[in-house]
């Protein structure tokens, strides 16, 4: 009993953990997609994200993903209407680039060159949306 006890506390810490994040962006999201601001951003970014299958809005999911982390990005993503064919190459980028800020942080604490690292994930993360655009 007191293992569920634990386990229940722990679940709702955590779900309430994400909701702090989450829900606030998610909220950002769709209040920005009523005004012209999401749609310019769109407008700028499609041309690059042609290139991956996605549409416009959905480097704002990629930027805060990278930047912030990925329950950001899910809060993004789950605002914008993705097909599951757009979700899974945005979520395969992030696999590869995410909360890059931190990350990069840690390894030049580890002497690793922290630009090399962020190109590097940054470039195969870009190579695996081309990639999976063409497959899928």
């Amino acid at each position: 009993m007191d293992t569920l006890k634990r386990g229940f506390h722990k679940g709702l810490s955590t779900t309430w953990m994400l909701s702090k994040v989450v829900v606030p962006i998610y909220m950002v999201v769709t209040v920005l997609s009523f005004t012209p601001l999401l749609g310019k951003i769109a407008d700028f970014c499609a041309p690059f994200m042609k290139y991956v299958g996605l549409p416009g809005e959905a480097s704002l999911a990629l930027v805060i993903g990278n930047v912030l982390n990925m329950y950001a990005a899910i809060g993004v993503i789950t605002s914008l209407h993705l097909e599951p064919r757009e979700i899974t190459i945005i979520a395969m980028m992030l696999l590869f680039s995410h909360t890059l800020p931190v990350e990069c942080a840690v390894a030049g604490k580890s002497g690793i060159n922290p630009w090399i690292i962020g190109l590097g994930r940054i470039t195969v993360a870009i190579f695996a949306g081309i990639i999976l655009n063409i497959t899928l």
